[in-house]
């Protein structure tokens, strides 16, 4: 059995880890903003291909008492790194975090961690130097209270990066941030969804993937294709087994919104790329069947109305007056969501900002807040029942 480690915003590692054990892997422990667990080589494909609250997925090379750079040294080289990395690899490692370790120097730890690496590929490969002529793998060092945790790669580009976002908005969310609220609200598939602030339509994107049963990651690549355990034709049959799980046979009533007209003209597009990319994952297995797209339309918060007579979840990220306006104008838009408690009677909502006076603003106050790491600003996502 294989160790990974999977990363994720800081307050989802619960979401996460239940995603894991979905998957049938034994969770291995976490902390803030990582989440361990078990698997068989088939995990590393099925976790990035599945995950939908992971930023990335690695392999745990090592985890290791490391209270100087001997220790730190001896631990990384003890790792089995020619079973992974191919003798024209290129090695970089990412980022250093410590915490609580004798070992504080960021930089002296990467070059440590990198020399410890390539000394094993030489003597392992018989060279005197690395060509580094090959792909890169990335590599992720952890030291806390002088234990090092050394994580390789597998996702590339992060997991958010789902390859539909083609058109995008100022201050979008990040995919993996709407898949967070989606399973923070509890939200099911027969429940009608609108985002009054779609732009770029992350949210009915994420939620049409969730109640489709697509997994996210079917339309992209990873690195770890230039992996040597790497093998392309039981990668390609876990993702025929994956798109033969999508479910064509449900009703969504997933919607959206926005004021402006350039941003819903966007979120068309994008929900578009994602239907395509189930599509293609359809075709793999000779169906020809079609997913019914979210819809979006052009409307002032102020204005819309409810989609339909039946009680649903209202989920948005308005404008938080940092990255889009000021705290002013951010204020006076709160405002005016109040009137969504009137325009949505029996709905669920959910708002995730990082302004501290949204409860005062929009006049109401929420029954539920939980802090969840958007990118880097530490928001809120408050939570409202059925009123």
């Amino acid at each position: 059995m294989i160790t990974y480690v999977a990363l994720c915003a800081v307050g989802a590692e619960r979401i996460l880890g239940n995603e894991i054990k979905l998957l049938g892997y034994k969770l291995a422990g976490n902390t803030p903003g990582r989440v361990a667990f078990t698997g068989d080589e088939d995990a590393m494909y099925r976790a990035n291909f599945c995950l939908r609250t992971s930023d990335r997925v690695y392999i745990q090379m090592a985890s290791y008492d490391a209270p100087d750079f001997d220790a730190l040294f001896e631990g990384c080289y003890a790792a089995p790194w020619q079973e992974y990395l191919k003798v024209n690899s290129r090695v970089h490692v990412d980022k250093v975090r410590t915490y609580r370790s004798s070992l504080e120097s960021e930089h002296a730890v990467q070059g440590m961690i990198q020399k410890a690496i390539y000394q094993k590929l030489c003597d392992k490969y018989n060279v005197s130097s690395m060509p580094e002529s090959g792909t890169q793998s990335d590599v992720r060092v952890y030291i806390e209270n002088d234990r090092a945790h050394i994580l390789l790669d597998t996702s590339g580009e992060p997991l958010h990066k789902r390859g539909y976002r083609t058109a995008g908005v100022l201050a979008p969310i990040r995919e993996t941030t709407a898949a967070i609220l989606l399973q923070e609200l509890f939200w099911k598939r027969k429940l009608p969804l609108h985002d009054p602030f779609c732009g770029s339509g992350t949210i009915p994107i994420e939620a049409f993937l969730f109640a489709h049963d697509v997994a996210p990651g079917l339309g992209r690549d990873f690195s770890y294709t230039g992996l040597k355990v790497y093998d392309e034709r039981r990668a390609v049959e876990i993702k025929k087994e994956l798109a033969g799980k999508i479910r064509t046979d449900v009703l969504c009533r997933i919607s959206g919104s926005d004021r402006d007209p350039e941003a819903v003209s966007k979120a068309r597009k994008n929900a578009e790329h994602a239907a395509v990319m189930a599509g293609r994952a359809l075709q793999m297995i000779g169906s020809d069947a079609k997913l019914e797209r979210p819809v979006f339309t052009v409307s002032d918060v102020a204005d819309v109305k409810a989609p339909c007579e039946d009680a649903g979840v209202l989920l948005c990220n308005p404008p938080y007056g940092e990255r889009m306006g000021n705290e002013a104008e951010a204020s006076a838009l709160y405002g005016r969501m109040a009137a969504l408690f009137d325009n949505f009677p029996g709905w669920s909502m959910g708002v995730i900002t990082s302004k501290k006076g949204f409860q005062k603003d929009i006049g109401h106050y929420a029954d539920k807040l939980k802090s969840i790491k958007a990118g880097n600003l530490d928001t809120t996502l408050y939570i409202y029942p059925r009123n």
